[in-house]
């Protein structure tokens, strides 16, 4: 899961810095008012509401937006209706991808996707082509200089983590748990002032291609168009690039 972690990182660090705030920010109002209308408007009750407005306050979202995509979701205030949908699909080198979409207009939106797949090398799958291939995991990493590995690892299995990882190609430790035990064990290393890299519930691949140079930079560029579009909320997959080769690509 090395490639995993270190893809996450990137991510997180471009979706703060690269200048995109304002589409940052409608994705996470569109998941805040789609969280909201699945499970209700109290984030103490709704776990994937509470990480939608964690993820608005790491963004330094206004709170009038937030109260606003809340109210939305209730019913309380007039808005666009969203509707989700989730896409499977092959890239480069014969790699698995899942595509979840928060749209108000699936005719544009799986149009606009298959373009996307089309000039990168990739193409649509049809439902369940891929998914069999993953796995709901809640995934936490924690970068390796910030705790000991023993201690990490006693703390978040007593916990109730089901593994915990620490691969010789990445600068983080891994710790996965069922989405059931996600919550528990975040707010037991939090209790502990452990950083935390990602934390997440997320798609986690049964097993992962192995991607070098010839095929990383076309994969990367895919990513970064798919999760670029307004209306993607999520993309999962299943490659792997060794961190050396994620890094060159950075430059």
């Amino acid at each position: 899961m090395g490639g995993h972690s270190h893809w996450a990182g990137i991510k997180h660090k471009k979706a703060i810095t690269d200048g995109k705030k304002g589409k940052v920010y409608t994705k996470i109002i569109k998941e805040i008012t789609i969280a909201t209308k699945a499970g209700g408007g109290k984030p103490e009750e709704n776990p994937r509401l509470r990480k939608a407005m964690e993820d608005a306050k790491a963004c330094n979202m206004p709170l009038d937006n937030v109260k606003r995509a809340i109210r939305r979701g209730t019913g309380q205030e007039p808005g666009v209706v969203y509707e989700e949908i989730v896409y499977e699909a092959y890239g480069p080198g014969g790699i698995a991808i899942i595509i979840q979409v928060t749209t108000d207009n699936k005719n544009r939106a799986a149009s606009e996707i298959r373009k996307i797949l089309d000039t990168s090398g990739g193409n649509m799958g049809s439902t369940g082509a891929v998914a069999w291939m993953f796995e709901q995991k809640g995934y936490i990493s924690v970068k390796k200089e910030d705790a000991k590995e023993d201690e990490l690892m006693s703390l978040a299995l007593e916990v109730g983590a089901d593994d915990f990882r620490s691969p010789a190609d990445s600068e983080e430790y891994e710790i996965i748990t069922s989405p059931q035990a996600f919550e528990a064990v975040k707010s037991r290393l939090e209790e502990k002032k452990v950083a935390l890299v990602t934390a997440e519930v997320t798609m986690l691949p049964k097993t992962e291609v192995n991607i070098g140079e010839d095929k990383a930079e076309q994969i990367v560029r895919l990513m970064d168009a798919l999760e670029d579009h307004d209306d993607v909320q999520k993309v999962y997959s299943n490659f792997n690039i060794p961190d050396a080769v994620l890094e060159k690509l950075e430059k």
